[in-house]
């Protein structure tokens, strides 16, 4: 091995000796070595919000909610590093997503700085939280099987948390009826160019890293009992995808999945939960025009904590897109039906000047358009504007409509700045 002048005047000097310098000369080598396939990303997501009228009450949405509107918002920060399964039969990686900033805990309620009080209950949630931390592993058996074991991303859904990967910066009713993050292992097989499948187990159906099932507790009181350790969450889906040979319709998507298991401790009302999706996306003839939809359903037994009694909830959503782009321009469009059980999207609270809600056993109906436009102006920079119409198709609840004591509808306004790296 070569040495520089400077290790040599100190081997000389008896300061340290070369065997010594040898190892210390390879070991950066081995670490970039190690690091050399592993890839950092992510991006920051701004926005700036307002509802027109008087009340600034919404419902039916997660990210760009009551508390966003009419101000400026740091919404998340994520940083992602990645080594993806290279070719090999044998082939091993990883992922590590971080989230930071408001958006974060609303994603995984364990998130690393949320404050937990006596009996298990988050009093806040706090801004820093793991997204995703899985190993990646793939077995020589047919085709490749692709193993993902830690904490991954839900299998189903249109859209993801990850906003500028998403056609609109709000998300949709569907997304907010599907888990979001799962601890367990989750098994991949490319069966033919048109055929793929999934499946997976996990220790709960909602999200919070190393959390454990529980059994609904007459009582509603935190924290659950925990159920046996046999159940668990289990999950499969499967996508089939249109060949070269279906001309200007290839590369259309179908895809179905469902999820079905207990919440952790923190749910100590909630039973079984089962969720289903099916979404499609088709190209068309029109260079630039796509088409989308997606169907959520999603079932749940809720313990009432007062009698006692087990109520079966139901939602569900539907949303049909459309996107088009043009040079620079993207433009997309969401419209979207969705109807649930009392208090599912939370139009049944009686809104910001109700005094009572609704009885329960009445359903949530809510109707949206969203229309995005999106033009690049910088390199690596998301900037769009959108504007949002809620509509309550029920009425009032409680003696007012769920946006507010007069308004039986919500209408937006986002600015929404990213930059991706």
């Amino acid at each position: 091995m070569k040495f520089n002048q400077w290790t040599l005047g100190l081997a000389a000097a008896g300061v340290i000796n070369l065997a010594s310098a040898a190892k210390a000369e390879e070991a950066p080598s081995q670490v970039l070595t190690a690091l050399s396939s592993t890839t950092l990303s992510g991006y920051v997501d701004t926005s700036a919000n307002w509802k027109f009228g008087t009340g600034r009450q919404i419902v039916g949405r997660f990210n760009d909610g009551t508390s966003k509107q009419d101000g400026f918002n740091l919404n998340v920060v994520k940083l992602s590093l990645e080594k993806p399964l290279s070719e090999g039969e044998w082939s091993a990686g990883y992922k590590f997503d971080m989230l930071f900033g408001p958006d974060a805990g609303l994603y995984n309620p364990s998130a690393i700085s949320s404050s937990l009080a006596p009996g298990g209950v988050f009093p806040s949630l706090g801004d820093t939280a793991i997204k995703q931390a899985y190993v990646a592993l793939r077995a020589p058996v047919g085709n490749g099987l692709d193993i993902k074991m830690g904490v991954f991303d839900t299998i189903i859904g249109y859209e993801v948390f990850e906003s500028p990967n998403n056609p609109n910066f709000s998300r949709s009713y569907g997304w907010t009826l599907e888990p979001t993050q799962h601890t367990g292992i989750l098994a991949s097989y490319h069966v033919t160019d048109w055929m793929s499948v999934a499946g997976g187990i996990a220790n709960t159906f909602n999200a919070g890293i190393n959390f454990q099932a529980a059994r609904a507790n007459a009582a509603g009181t935190f924290p659950a009992p925990p159920a046996d350790e046999s159940e668990k969450t289990y999950m499969g889906s499967f996508t089939l995808t249109a060949p070269e040979s279906w001309g200007a319709l290839k590369g259309a998507a179908l895809y179905a999945g469902v999820v079905d298991g207990l919440n952790n401790t923190l749910s100590p009302t909630a039973g079984d939960t089962t969720s289903f999706y099916v979404g499609t996306t088709v190209p068309t003839p029109i260079e630039g025009l796509a088409f989308g939809a997606a169907y959520d359903y999603r079932a749940s037994q809720v313990l009432d904590p007062v009698t006692g009694e087990r109520n079966s909830n139901f939602a569900n959503a539907v949303s049909v897109y459309a996107s088009f782009t043009m040079n620079s321009w993207k433009f997309n469009n969401r419209v979207e039906y969705a109807s649930g059980s009392y208090g599912t999207f939370g139009a049944s609270t009686g809104g910001n000047g109700g005094t009572a809600p609704k009885a329960p056993g009445t359903q949530e109906q809510l109707f949206s358009e969203t229309f995005t436009v999106d033009y690049s102006l910088w390199a690596n920079v998301l900037s769009r504007v959108e504007f949002r119409w809620d509509h309550d198709l029920k009425g009032k609840n409680g003696g007012a409509y769920p946006f507010g004591t007069d308004d039986q509808n919500a209408l937006t306004l986002a600015l929404n700045i990213v930059y991706k790296f």
